[in-house]
């Protein structure tokens, strides 16, 4: 059975990641969502990029709900899984080499930038962990960090 999605129960957010959100989507976290929507969109229709469609599906989620959610490797919740095997990790150093180097790097430049004012460290925190994400998405799932390890 599939945990329920991190966006999908409000009830798991603390008001404060709930506050931080709301923040980082009006200060650019929609439109860079967007990008990552844009992107699966455009891996779908060149139909060679379907397998990492849904790994910029899922950096799109991570990127508009980012406080509150965290990454966890699909094989420990859903068990063998075509992604979480040798073809996610093929799958992996593709996408490593072709969009993740680069991917991580703008987060991590955006992290910098943002650590440097006190008000921008939370929102730098987000854009490291968008880095690991980005970095190599294969496998990996979102869920809520509310959720205790025992549910899984």
């Amino acid at each position: 059975m599939y945990p329920d999605h991190p966006l999908s129960d409000e009830s798991r957010i603390t008001p404060a990641a709930f506050i931080l959100n709301v923040l980082w989507l009006v200060l650019g976290g929609a439109v860079a969502a967007l990008g990552w929507f844009v992107a699966a969109l455009i891996m779908v229709v060149t139909i060679i990029g379907i397998p990492w469609a849904r790994a910029a599906v899922d950096n799109g989620v991570y990127t508009l709900w980012p406080f509150g959610t965290k990454t966890m490797d699909r094989e420990r919740l859903y068990g063998d899984e075509i992604g979480t095997g040798p073809l996610g990790f093929l799958g992996n150093i593709i996408w490593f080499l072709l969009a993740g180097w680069w991917l991580a790097l703008g987060h991590l430049l955006a992290a910098v930038a943002l650590a440097i004012t006190i008000i921008g460290l939370p929102f730098a925190w987000a854009h490291l962990k968008l880095a690991g994400f980005g970095l190599w998405p294969i496998g990996r799932t979102l869920v809520s960090s509310g959720l205790s390890r025992r549910a899984y």
